[in-house]
């Protein structure tokens, strides 16, 4: 369906809406039980595609300060993240040669969960982190931490204190920022000559190809895929020059960038780039395959869900996250087949989910409440779940995975 559009990358007016999600809450909006009386926000979420650089976008925005000045995803919650973090941490250390006299600064550095390997290895570090409870924990691990969002206005009062990064590091982050072209802006004036920066963005091409419609949200603008990258960051005369795939949050891509001429591009690149374009990257055909998954996806779990409830089953759900707030509300899964959500974030229990008011409860309520199936909203983290549920699972417990099909574990 074509409609009104401007891309917020390279303002092409040319793009086709891909999936249209209604009107949605805010994903991470978990109300306090008093509140459920009040009016809960929606506003429309529907994915597009610019046939100019080919870049996925939401087309409604709500401003960053509603969404992200108080925040409940803490990254320390999760062991994958944490380890994840760590590796990374040393591999830059190591490879970029980063010593006391280097500075590492992270963009949305959340809790200092990577920071804080920096600081451990004596490498000074800075973090940028808008949600203001969230920088609070990161300053009490004695992570130094600006409160305020990321973009060229900020790089150049950190260049202007003489605070030129040797890295800039970016996980999960990219996405979330709409003015895109500010950010990029922002990264190239604060990175030093011959410094890097790397990014870590859900992989759109790996959405695509796995049905991985719930991370859509509000939060996430874009669904980036290296064929779109590119144009953005030479746009502001830096060059990608190195491109990884990453299996985490079920497909990530991470690249590397730094200013025009300073590095040379290497194979990574161009073998993702014909990947993309194998997959059918510039194809609508393959867009639209990707939304009709969607609505086959809808129908198998809700009539899954459905038998089960008719049978008798105690049905709950694991993960309280930002995506499992665009499945449920999108597929109208509510209290009618979910008695809870248990979640091991402490900022979340007790709250009740964005739309659809399942109460939140704590991860180990599982194994002692014992329903027959939990809807493992978390998928990306399955393999940790699992693990984490043993005695759960022990008892008798299966997990439905909805994501990239619907299957029991």
């Amino acid at each position: 369906m074509n409609f009104h559009f401007c891309c917020r990358s390279c303002g092409s007016e040319h793009g086709t809406s891909i999936l249209d999600l209604g009107m949605q809450p805010l994903a991470n909006n978990f109300l306090k039980p008093q509140d459920l009386g009040k009016p809960e926000p929606r506003f429309p979420l529907r994915l597009a595609v610019c046939h100019g650089c080919w870049l996925m976008q939401i087309t409604a925005l709500v401003p960053p300060v509603e969404l992200f000045s108080e925040y409940l995803y803490f990254s320390s919650f999760s062991e994958t993240m944490l380890r994840h973090a760590r590796d990374a941490a040393e591999r830059y250390i190591e490879e970029f040669s980063l010593d006391s006299k280097s500075l590492a600064i992270e963009i949305a550095s959340n809790d200092g969960y990577l920071l804080q390997n920096f600081v451990r290895a004596g490498v000074p570090c800075l973090g940028v982190e808008p949600a203001a409870n969230i920088a609070k924990v990161a300053r009490e691990k004695g992570i130094e931490t600006v409160g305020e969002f990321f973009g060229e206005l900020l790089a150049g009062t950190l260049v202007e204190q003489g605070r030129q990064a040797d890295l800039i590091l970016g996980n999960n982050v990219f996405a979330h920022a709409p003015e895109t072209n500010d950010f990029v802006a922002g990264l190239k004036r604060l990175l030093k000559p011959r410094g890097r920066i790397v990014l870590e963005s859900a992989y759109g091409a790996d959405m695509l190809d796995h049905t991985e419609f719930d991370t859509i949200y509000h939060e996430h603008v874009f669904y980036f895929t290296l064929t779109s990258l590119i144009p953005l960051f030479r746009r502001h005369g830096l060059n990608i020059f190195r491109a990884e795939y990453l299996s985490i949050h079920g497909g990530s891509l991470r690249f590397f960038a730094a200013h025009e001429g300073d590095y040379p591009v290497e194979a990574s690149v161009e073998a993702i780039l014909e990947d993309e374009m194998r997959r059918g990257i510039k194809s609508m055909e393959h867009y639209r395959g990707f939304a009709r998954r969607v609505s086959d996806l809808k129908v198998s779990l809700c009539e899954l869900l459905a038998r089960l409830k008719c049978e008798g089953k105690t049905i709950a759900a694991y993960g309280a996250s930002a995506k499992g707030t665009t499945l449920l509300n999108h597929f109208g899964i509510d209290t009618r087949f979910l008695d809870f959500v248990a979640d091991r974030s402490t900022y979340k229990q007790g709250l009740l989910t964005p739309g659809t008011h399942i109460p939140v409860v704590a991860a180990d309520r599982l194994a002692g409440m014992k329903p027959d199936f939990a809807l493992l909203l978390t998928w990306n983290f399955a393999e940790e779940i699992l693990r984490q549920q043993a005695e759960y699972r022990s008892q008798g417990g299966r997990f439905i995975v909805p994501v990239p099909e619907v299957k029991i574990l």
